[in-house]
């Protein structure tokens, strides 16, 4: 993921009953000074967090409060990319080497868990209250109980993988940005069941979304340039439609 440096701007949006451009409007900014880049940036709605890693000296993990983005705390010693919660058993996890666990209600750490690989992206899957740590050299995900912390055991991707997205129902959909598909996860037997081509051998996806309501995902690609959306079918992998230029489906 791309690193941003050296200041973050966090904003809140909420609808508005006002005439104006469009439906969202900006209620409050804060600068977040401090040494170091971030990559993913991780909302806690259950906790009220906000969770930024930071890289540098030294790396933590900034908290912050998501009502009113005041500074809530750190987690220190966490050189991480992003962050995950899990709110059922109040339990945080970095995707650092080794993962960083804590408390979300105290911040305190409650323990490291050695992982193989570089860990990168993160996802906590409330299906079965697991933690999944991407990696773009093998293991390509480990796989962590958010109970205990346990490691549960990794699966092989078949890829680089990227971002991921749960359907909540037992299923895993991670885009491989260097096979130009998405892996599709069965979350209880952690083995991959299938793989939904984008298109063009080109295509390299770089984030995932999920609509649960169609089971659509959406898929952004940096290439083809200048980018492009494709949609797919959750169930059968079948593009729906591809948005943006240099795109031929």
């Amino acid at each position: 993921m791309r690193r941003l440096y050296p200041l973050v701007f966090l904003i809140a949006f909420a609808a508005s009953t006002q005439a104006q451009t469009g439906p969202y409007k900006i209620l409050k900014t804060a600068k977040v000074g401090g040494a170091g880049g971030f990559d993913y940036v991780t909302a806690d709605p259950d906790g009220r967090k906000l969770y930024i890693p930071r890289s540098g000296s030294p790396a933590r993990i900034t908290v912050f409060d998501l009502d009113t983005l005041a500074p809530a705390g750190e987690i220190p010693n966490a050189n991480a990319r992003g962050a995950a919660v899990d709110p059922k058993s109040h339990h945080g996890f970095a995707s650092s080497k080794p993962v960083v666990m804590w408390d979300t209600k105290t911040l305190a750490v409650i323990k490291t868990i050695d992982v193989e690989g570089n860990p990168d992206g993160i996802l906590f899957d409330a299906f079965n209250q697991r933690v999944y740590v991407f990696s773009h050299r093998a293991p390509h995900a480990t796989v962590i109980n958010s109970v205990d912390g346990s490691v549960v055991g990794t699966i092989d991707l078949g890829g680089a993988p990227e971002q991921a997205v749960s359907d909540g129902k037992g299923n895993i959909y991670v885009d491989i940005e260097d096979k130009a598909n998405v892996a599709v996860v069965d979350a209880k037997t952690m083995k991959v069941t299938a793989h939904y081509e984008l298109g063009e051998k080109n295509t390299t996806p770089a984030g995932l979304a999920f609509d649960a309501k169609t089971r659509v995902l959406f898929v952004a690609c940096r290439q083809p340039a200048p980018g492009v959306m494709v949609m797919l079918n959750a169930d059968t992998g079948k593009i729906i439609r591809a948005v943006g230029s240099g795109n031929k489906v």
